[in-house]
């Protein structure tokens, strides 16, 4: 085991933020509750951010970038908005050594500015729909920081769209939930549970919210990504205004949705182990490091390293440029260069050393079992890919597993409050209580309604009022 991270088993906290120092993704700046995010992170968030992009672009969204400062009338505008997300706000009251008519919000999400410009840009019904999407940074003051989890400032995206019909907006909220859904289990192996929030969780000033929740491995949840169906609170808050087909003159539809670099949390905290980071190879910045191995100095120059090239280029062939690496730390000792890459979370590490070079093999480790093997060095190019499939299916299937062996069903309060206490996890059965029953069962036990699953849609007898109709939900402690 590593030495400078705590086990997860004593102190999972700790051996959170130990994983996250020791693969060098993050540090804490000089404001609190606001990070660093270092090179090796942020080549992990742009690869998350490239499976999301792409996605965005083939659903027929485009990019935009709208300002960092909103004036603060403009949260103002819808209450519940407002309600939501004051608590969070930081305010900018003076600038150019003087102080501001009106204060500005640095902003927490930007539907309220955004509403704003397409009050401005829609007009006639051909003006819609509007699909934009934007990356950026927000701020909302966290009281309790955690590195990637919570942070004050944070990366993120966030769609905004505007619609004709109510329809089409639905139709809209739904399909990027799917998107979430599709990056983060077939991208990032994260298991998700597609659902709907309750009026309690719901975003402030939506109609309704979807959510994709995971289990991490303490048992809590993390809401992964949300999207919303804003209904016409915001065009009507904002005047989104526009003339129909038939000459009338209608508020449009909007949604918005978001995920954000938590998101490499929820990846740190569902594979990695008591030695340090383990990621998925499809988002990991470096698939695969190539060591030659060698006391003799010049055979590693004349013979080695250049075999390492040529396998180096084939697999770039194959893979992407960028995503092999050549380890040339000669200067550490074998295991301390295993111990490096091992730490970085790395999936797949080939070992080119004397013994494979007469053989003509080459040595591979998996990151996430540990297993070793060999392969002939001339079929690297077919060998390497079907290894990264393996490692990605199978940290899904584990993940997968987790979760199963952790969700357990009740059909009273009692029964909720007796497994939470012992077992923790995901609580599932039937619920239709209200806002201010979700609060007492929060305050009693800690856990919150994560979402209704929109692949069970049976209803039963709810567990906390008895009545009869409630839809099947999902409780559990949660970041």
């Amino acid at each position: 085991m590593a030495k400078n991270i705590t086990k997860r088993d004593e102190d999972y906290s700790e051996w959170y933020l130990d994983v996250i120092r020791a693969a060098e993704l993050a540090d804490y700046a000089p404001v609190r509750g606001c990070m660093v995010v270092r090179p090796t992170g942020y080549a992990l968030w742009e690869h998350v951010q490239e499976q999301f992009d792409r996605r965005f672009k083939e659903t027929g969204h485009v990019n935009a970038y709208f300002p960092l400062l909103i004036p603060h009338s403009f949260l103002e505008k819808e209450a519940k908005h407002v309600e939501g997300f004051a608590p969070e706000c930081a305010v900018v009251t003076h600038a150019g050594g003087e102080e501001l008519e009106e204060p500005l919000v640095v902003r927490p999400t930007s539907e309220t500015i955004i509403g704003h410009m397409y009050s401005k840009w829609v007009q006639s019904w051909r003006d819609l729909p509007i699909l934009i999407n934007q990356w950026c940074n927000v701020m909302r003051w966290e009281k309790r920081p955690r590195l990637f989890l919570r942070t004050s400032e944070f990366l993120w995206q966030e769609g905004h769209t505007a619609h004709a019909t109510r329809e089409e907006a639905v139709e809209e909220t739904l399909r990027m939930l799917e998107v979430y859904r599709e990056v983060m289990e077939d991208e990032l192996a994260l298991p998700v549970i597609p659902g709907e929030k309750t009026e309690g969780e719901r975003f402030p000033g939506a109609d309704n919210t979807y959510t994709c929740e995971t289990m991490m491995s303490d048992r809590k949840a993390l809401q992964a990504g949300t999207s919303h169906f804003l209904g016409q609170n915001f065009a009507k808050a904002f005047d989104i205004q526009f003339q129909s087909e038939a000459g009338q003159l209608e508020y449009a539809w909007t949604t918005s949705w978001g995920a954000s670099t938590r998101l490499i949390g929820a990846l740190v905290m569902t594979h990695s182990d008591d030695d340090g980071l383990v990621l998925p190879p499809r988002v990991a910045p470096t698939q695969v490091v190539i060591l030659p191995l060698s006391n003799d100095q010049g055979r590693m120059d004349e013979i080695l390293l250049p075999r390492a090239r040529e396998v180096e280029a084939r697999l770039n062939g194959v893979l992407g440029p960028r995503r092999v690496l050549i380890d040339t730390q000669f200067h550490l000792r074998p295991a301390d260069r295993f111990f490096h890459h091992l730490q970085r979370g790395v999936p797949l590490r080939l070992e080119l050393g004397e013994r494979e070079l007469e053989e003509g093999t080459l040595r591979y480790v998996r990151r996430d079992t540990g297993e070793k093997g060999s392969f002939p060095l001339d079929r690297a190019a077919e060998e390497v890919p079907a290894l990264l499939g393996r490692i990605q299916r199978d940290l899904h299937a584990k993940a997968l597993k987790f979760r199963q062996d952790n969700t357990h069903e009740v059909s009273s309060f009692a029964e909720f409050q007796e497994v939470l206490a012992s077992s923790g996890g995901f609580i599932t059965g039937y619920f239709g209580g209200s806002k201010e029953d979700e609060r007492a069962i929060k305050e009693a036990t800690g856990a919150t309604p994560r979402c209704f699953p929109l692949a069970d849609q049976r209803t039963g007898k709810c567990f906390y009022t008895g009545q009869e109709g409630a839809r099947r939900v999902i409780f559990a402690k949660a970041y």
